[in-house]
């Protein structure tokens, strides 16, 4: 993302979520408890557009997305986006799907890590947003559930299909996405869905610590890594091996890969300026 902008400026209140800052770690918490955080239109907009904004504005360093009360997050809203959505024509309905999709590939495309901290129900969004994180950090009571076929809708919804073989493989996501069951936290561990299990009610409080570490770590060589990881997914090896040839080039010309030399020859921690 360019962080070169022009008339807009920056948000000042985000309406749809709760937006909390610390020495570059930004916490985004889904803050509808009542509704088991279901996302709304306006939930959707606001994660695509906070995304953006923090990508431009390079002032994050890493993002932990959270969810208040019982659950991390239900999906889409029944009434509010469901039940909406039967009244909206094609082209309306492409601009709404084509929007939860915008707001995956931000996730994706950030310049920063995303940490997921899950508990209790993560389904259908809710779900693709936590696959989408970079980190997924749950405990026992985390429940994953790609609802997409049982309400009649493709099990490929906002790059489900494409994310999670990726991450557990195409066995058991086939499995996941085709007969909607949920996936609870124990077997998420097994099949690699989950990146770490914490004791009961503790996966805010992890998540916030792996944040920090990734956010006191040197950014720039986090943001290159997940472009990596990103661009190579589809990559032939020889293509891939270019790449990084050329990205290890470029950094090792930036000030952390000097600080590094530096801090290790006089016995001290790096200062990373992430640049």
């Amino acid at each position: 993302m360019s962080p070169f902008t022009g008339s807009a400026s920056r948000t000042d209140e985000w309406r749809h979520l709760r937006v909390e800052r610390d020495d570059g770690v930004v916490t985004v918490t889904l803050d509808r408890p009542e509704k088991l955080n279901a996302l709304t239109f306006g939930a959707y907009a606001d994660l695509r557009d906070l995304l953006a904004e923090l990508s431009r504005e390079r002032s994050a360093r890493a993002l932990v997305l959270a969810g208040e009360g019982r659950g991390f997050c239900s999906g889409g809203d029944v009434e509010e986006i469901i039940g909406a959505t039967l009244d909206l024509d094609t082209a309306e309905l492409l601009d709404f799907n084509r929007m939860t999709g915008q707001v995956v590939r931000a996730v994706r495309e950030a310049p920063f890590p995303v940490v997921a901290a899950v508990h209790g129900a993560a389904a259908g969004a809710g779900a693709v947003l936590a696959l989408a994180a970079d980190f997924r950090v749950a405990d026992p009571s985390a429940r994953f559930s790609y609802l997409f076929t049982r309400v009649g809708l493709s099990g490929g919804d906002m790059g489900a299909a494409y994310l999670l073989p990726r991450v557990v493989g195409l066995g058991h996501a086939t499995r996941i996405l085709m007969l909607g069951s949920p996936v609870e936290a124990a077997e998420a561990e097994r099949i690699g869905l989950i990146s770490r299990l914490t004791a009961p009610g503790e996966a805010d409080s992890a998540a916030g610590l792996l944040a920090r570490r990734l956010a006191d770590g040197p950014a720039l060589a986090h943001a290159q890594t997940k472009a990596l990881l990103n661009a190579e997914l589809d990559m032939p090896l020889s293509a891939a091996l270019e790449l990084d040839a050329s990205t290890q080039a470029l950094l090792m010309n930036s000030a952390d890969y000097a600080e590094f030399h530096a801090a290790f020859t006089q016995k001290r921690r790096p200062r990373w300026q992430g640049r």
